[in-house]
């Protein structure tokens, strides 16, 4: 896993159930592709890092970071991410514009990672997260 992620906010999104549906919709042979006006100066480093996902004002699902491509119709960079989307332990996020860098370990850890605990509801995980309790 790479040292480097990126942290996006999923603009509409009031849930990862519907991030997820989103990315699925628009994902081809299991690649996902969201745009961005400019390229990371780091980019290499986010090659096999992830990019996490912000939904009301918490960092709530991941992806992995497959490459970046630039559009050649526009000025614009393609990433292309992993359509399998993972829920990770939420924490609080401000929202910002663009993307901002993130380092693996200041990344919240994947849901999955937490026993039990993902076989709870998100909004009962949400809670006692912001209560330090997970």
């Amino acid at each position: 896993m790479a040292e480097l992620n990126l942290t996006k906010v999923a603009v509409g999104c009031p849930s990862l159930e519907i991030l997820a549906q989103r990315i699925a919709a628009r994902s081809k042979n299991e690649v996902a592709e969201v745009t961005t006006r400019y390229r990371p100066t780091r980019h290499e480093e986010l090659i096999g890092g992830s990019l996490y996902w912000i939904i009301k004002h918490k960092l709530a699902a991941r992806q992995t970071i497959l490459g970046f491509e630039e559009m050649e119709s526009e000025k614009r960079w393609i990433i292309r991410l992993d359509s399998h989307v993972v829920a990770v332990q939420p924490r609080p996020r401000r929202a910002h514009q663009g993307w901002r860098y993130l380092k693996t370990s200041d990344a919240p850890s994947d849901l999955g990672a937490l026993g039990d605990a993902d076989e709870l509801p998100p909004e009962m995980l949400g809670e006692l997260s912001s209560l330090a309790l997970l």
